[in-house]
C-alpha cells in the first residue's frame, strides 16, 4: 500500500521487453533505498512494481501483460519522468489516501487553465470508471493522491497548488497527456458489497451497480 505522497521523481533509463512483458530501469534520483531489498515494493508512477535488482543508482522491476494494457506504460520512452514512493510502513503518515497501486486504465488531460498560483487540470477518464469518481473525492494520476474538485460526466477537475507541481511530474503535463488514473479502493470494495449474494455469479452485468439493481434490491424507493 502506499500514500499517494510523492517522494522524488526518477527517470526511466532502460525499457527491455521480455516476450509480452517488459523489464524497466529506474534512476531513482534522490530517492533512499538504504531500506530497500529485492521483493519490496515501490510505486513508479502510480503502478506498484516489485524490484527484482538494486542497482547503484536505482532499480529494476518487471511490468507485466495486465499492468502494460492497463497503465501507460506501452508509451513510455527511455527519460520519461515517474514519480516514485516506497510502500509505506505502520509509522508512515498517510498525508493522501490509501492507495493500492493497481492502476485502472488511463485518463487522459483535456485541458490546462490558471487559477491564482494553482493551475486547473481536467481530466477525461474511461467512460466505465465514472461511477467510481465523486465530487471532493480521492483519486490517484500518476501514483499521486489529488481531490477531485468538479465532475462532469466522466470529466473530473484537479486544481493543483505550485508545491505538488514541482514534487512532482505534473508541470509537465500538456493538454493530451495520458496518465495513470488508480480510483478510491473504497468505492470499488461498496460496490462489490452492494452486489450482496449476486456477487457470487459467475457472470455479472459489466456496468456493475445500476439503478435497476438499487430499486430491485430495496435502496431505492
Amino acid at each position: 500500500m502506499f500514500t499517494g505522497i510523492i517522494e522524488t521523481v526518477g527517470t526511466l533509463t532502460g525499457l527491455t521487453p521480455q516476450g509480452a512483458d517488459m523489464s524497466i530501469t529506474v534512476d531513482s534520483g534522490s530517492l533512499d533505498l538504504s531500506d530497500v531489498k529485492l521483493g519490496d515494493s515501490i510505486a513508479t508512477n502510480g503502478v506498484c512494481l516489485t524490484v527484482v535488482e538494486l542497482l547503484g543508482n536505482g532499480y529494476r522491476a518487471d511490468v507485466s501483460l495486465e499492468t502494460i494494457k492497463r497503465s501507460g506504460f506501452a508509451h513510455y520512452k527511455i527519460g520519461d519522468k515517474v514519480n516514485l514512493e516506497k510502500a509505506l510502513t505502520l509509522n508512515t503518515r498517510l498525508g493522501g489516501h490509501l492507495v493500492s497501486g493497481h492502476v485502472d486504465g488511463v485518463a487522459e488531460i483535456v485541458k490546462i487553465s490558471k487559477l491564482g498560483r494553482a493551475t486547473e487540470y481536467w481530466l477525461q477518464a474511461p467512460n466505465e470508471l465514472a461511477r467510481y469518481i465523486a465530487e471532493k473525492g480521492s483519486i490517484t494520476i500518476d501514483g499521486i493522491s489529488l481531490t477531485i474538485n468538479e465532475i462532469d460526466g466522466a470529466k473530473f477537475k484537479l486544481t493543483i497548488v505550485p508545491h505538488t507541481g514541482l514534487e512532482t511530474t505534473i508541470e509537465s503535463y500538456v493538454v493530451g497527456r495520458k496518465v495513470n488514473l488508480e480510483v478510491d479502493v473504497i468505492a470499488r470494495y461498496l460496490e462489490r458489497i452492494m452486489l450482496g449474494d449476486k456477487a457470487a455469479e459467475s457472470r455479472l452485468p459489466e456496468q456493475g451497480i445500476t439503478m435497476d439493481f438499487l430499486a430491485s434490491n430495496g435502496f431505492l424507493k
